[in-house]
């Protein structure tokens, strides 16, 4: 075991997308680039999932999806699980044993079975925490508490037509709560709670890790007054991707843009976005007393302090907002920033390499000097903390989604040239990031090229068969190279997306293939 263990100071975010606290966006986060200038900043941090529960559970026990077994939300009536399988641990067990203080306030989401106290950790202010289970009744929705508004508007600014859902306000102001501004929000009183606990922890004599996970920046874009006017919508520019058409992409993308988003102008979604960005803003001002509180105990030199988040929101990219089915980057890519002043090497630098949620599991452990278990989907960032990445680090990342609430099969690898996702329930998607870093052109749309009907002419006796859709040489190689990446991942991590029946096996090439060319 380690002679001297660091502390851990966890800051994590909802629905943040990483663009916002790089050096160069316009988004004001002063915090996280203090944060940067004396630590590093993983610009490449992608989540295994674009959705809270999933992603948390990797976080917490280092594993992806198919090995941990959250897949979508554990507290609504259609979860595909309420919480971990038997006998998957979380860090937290391990650290506690080792002889850590572990205390935890604010966003769970991992079990609707279990809370934090059950794994380890000292609760001080709980949310969506076991028995958080969100049932919408029949009832309820014969006679909804207040009524809905009227189904055919008027439209107010800002706000999604949902006739028979209730309407929906995409961003808002409330009126300040003081001279911060965010002094009566629930976040804040999260924010507080942990930062009391600092001066708690630091009287201790054992190492410690608080997590404080605030639920910001999650739609609606709702925020004080200060926020809501700090950016001016005429100077914020529309995501590079927001004409996106996506005719070239698989319907629900049509259809999430065009029945719900298509409905505001230009200028709202300016307005969106400068909302966004100023809830980003009131965020950063949050962690800042949280670094001022850690400062004060003297300990922050002995603390390896992390910004992060679980997932992104698409703000407006390809004309979208939340998360949800489509894997565009946005929704996948989430800030990570870290500090240690005793353990990191070459302060103020920006580090490119794939970094995965996977990987903050075995981190902590390695730091508490407690064993790593063997087979974990990520791995330390301790390397590259130091300044040495090894040289059998990652050169792809993945993404593993069976849907929301509505299932949809869809699983993605991104490397630095491509990103490619296969839909089991549409027809696949493949981008060259080289040539379009905004993921505009779907390569792989079956109707970019001539699809001759395989039934006729000579086709049918052929012995040099193509999967469908038919790419370009260059384009059918990446399509092979990338789709067996995915199936071994897939037999690495055991994700059983590898069903042969017909109905089912629609990749244009499935994993006995891939696997037997690993092997060769």
């Amino acid at each position: 075991m380690p002679a001297s263990r660091p502390n851990i100071l966890v800051f994590m975010t909802d629905q943040q997308v990483a663009d916002v606290v790089h050096p160069d966006h316009p988004c004001r986060t002063p915090n996280a680039s203090r944060l940067t200038e004396e630590g590093a900043q993983f610009t490449q941090l992608y989540c295994p999932t674009a959705h809270c529960c999933p992603t948390r559970a990797t976080f917490m026990t280092g594993l992806y999806p198919s090995r941990h077994g959250v897949h979508n939300n554990v507290s609504n009536p259609v979860a595909l699980s309420r919480g971990l399988k038997p006998g998957v641990r979380m860090f937290s067990e391990d650290l506690r044993e080792a002889g850590y203080e572990l205390q935890y306030t604010g966003k769970w989401h991992v079990s609707d079975e279990e809370n934090p106290g059950d794994r380890g950790w000292t609760e001080l202010m709980v949310t969506c925490g076991k028995g958080s289970f969100h049932h919408q009744s029949w009832e309820n929705w014969e006679n909804p508490p207040g009524g809905w508004p009227p189904p055919d508007g008027p439209r107010r600014r800002g706000q999604v037509l949902r006739p028979g859902w209730g309407h929906y306000q995409l961003y808002g102001s409330v009126p300040d709560g003081g001279p911060k501004g965010y002094e009566k929000l629930h976040d804040y009183r999260i924010v507080e709670s942990g930062m009391q606990a600092l001066g708690q922890l630091a009287k201790r004599d054992e190492p410690w890790m608080l997590y404080i996970g605030v639920n910001g920046p999650h739609d609606p874009f709702i925020v004080p007054e200060r926020f809501a006017r700090m950016y001016d919508p005429g100077d914020v520019p529309l995501p590079p991707s927001f004409t996106d058409t996506m005719e070239d992409k698989p319907r629900i993308y049509q259809r999430m843009r065009n029945m719900y988003w298509g409905q505001l102008t230009e200028a709202e979604v300016r307005e969106s976005i400068a909302h966004y960005w100023g809830y980003c803003t009131m965020l950063d001002e949050m962690f800042g007393e949280v670094l001022a509180a850690l400062e004060a105990t003297g300990q922050a030199d002995d603390t390896l302090v992390i910004f992060t988040s679980d997932h992104g929101d698409y703000a407006g990219a390809h004309g979208l907002y939340c998360k949800g089915v489509p894997a565009f980057r946005e929704a996948y890519n989430v800030p990570l920033i870290m500090r240690w002043p005793k353990g990191l090497a070459s302060p103020g630098r920006l580090q490119d390499e794939f970094v995965s949620t996977a990987d903050f599991a075995p981190t902590f452990l390695e730091l508490a000097g407690c064993e790593v278990p063997e087979g974990l989907t990520g791995r330390s960032l301790l390397p590259l903390l130091r300044g040495s990445a090894p040289p059998d680090w990652r050169d792809e990342i993945h993404f593993q989604l069976n849907g929301v609430e509505l299932y949809y099969s869809q699983r993605t690898v991104r490397t630095l040239q491509w990103r490619y996702t296969y839909n089991g329930f549409d027809f696949d998607e493949l981008y060259d990031l080289q040539r379009d870093p905004h993921e505009t052109v779907n390569l792989a749309d079956p109707r970019r090229y001539p699809q001759p009907l395989l039934h006729t002419g000579e086709s049918a006796t052929s012995s040099a068969f193509r999967p469908w859709p038919h790419l370009t040489p260059e384009l059918e190689a990446a399509r092979d190279d990338l789709l067996r990446r995915i199936w071994r991942f897939g037999r690495a991590e055991d994700d059983m997306l590898c069903n042969p029946y017909a109905t089912v096996a629609m990749a244009p090439r499935g994993p006995a293939d891939a696997l037997a060319n690993h092997h060769r």
